[in-house]
């Protein structure tokens, strides 16, 4: 696959370049040494492409899987207690994960555990690799990304998705580069508040 575009959000390309150069030059190696051409193995059963030849979403994640963990890449994972009180959750944010739980019992709330996970992490980089629905794409910038930069896990989170031009030839509902750029520029320049890079792939 190919590197067609890419957007820094809060300077995030401009750290990777200055920071971690080593680390964005993997991300591109790994996108170039994914072939598209190999999961090209999905047969539409949609009304208009039925029968056609489509690119799969499931076949494209497994190989950027594959791919970054030979890099060892590995997934991380958060784990918090929530609970139905907003002012017992401001009050645990900045506690470890056993204080959370003794805070809310010892206020009467119940704890309930809950989690972030992000796929990709190496050196306080995040990679998320998008070939999901719109809504996916939402809760990776707005909620793993933010969430792993606010409790000083990462430094940058990067979000890999299809370009419009992949994107057509896959599954109705897939987000696409153009479509995500757009609203995260929509929102203006400190939202969401951590640094990210959008990177748009295609074939």
């Amino acid at each position: 696959m190919n590197s067609a575009e890419s957007y820094s959000h809060l300077n995030g390309l401009e750290f990777l370049l200055v920071h971690k150069p080593s680390l964005w030059s993997e991300i591109k190696a790994v996108v170039n040494r994914a072939d598209a051409t190999k999961c090209r193995t999905k047969i539409s059963k949609e009304r208009g492409m039925k029968g056609r030849r489509r690119y799969s979403p499931v076949g494209m994640n497994a190989a950027f899987r594959r791919l970054f963990r030979d890099q060892c890449w590995k997934e991380s994972r958060v784990s918090y207690w929530v609970t139905r009180s907003d002012k017992l959750i401001r009050k645990t944010l900045g506690m470890t994960l056993e204080e959370q739980r003794r805070a809310i019992e010892a206020a009467g709330g119940e704890p309930i555990h809950s989690y972030n996970q992000t796929d990709f992490v190496k050196d306080r980089i995040a990679v998320e690799v998008q070939f999901g629905k719109y809504s996916f794409v939402a809760y990776d910038l707005f909620v793993k990304h933010l969430a792993f930069y606010v409790g000083d896990r990462i430094d940058v989170g990067v979000e890999i998705l299809p370009m419009k031009s992949l994107q057509s030839q896959m599954s109705s509902g897939v987000a696409y580069y153009e479509g995500e750029l757009y609203n995260v520029i929509r929102q203006g320049r400190a939202v969401p508040a951590v640094p990210l890079v959008l990177a748009g792939v295609e074939p």
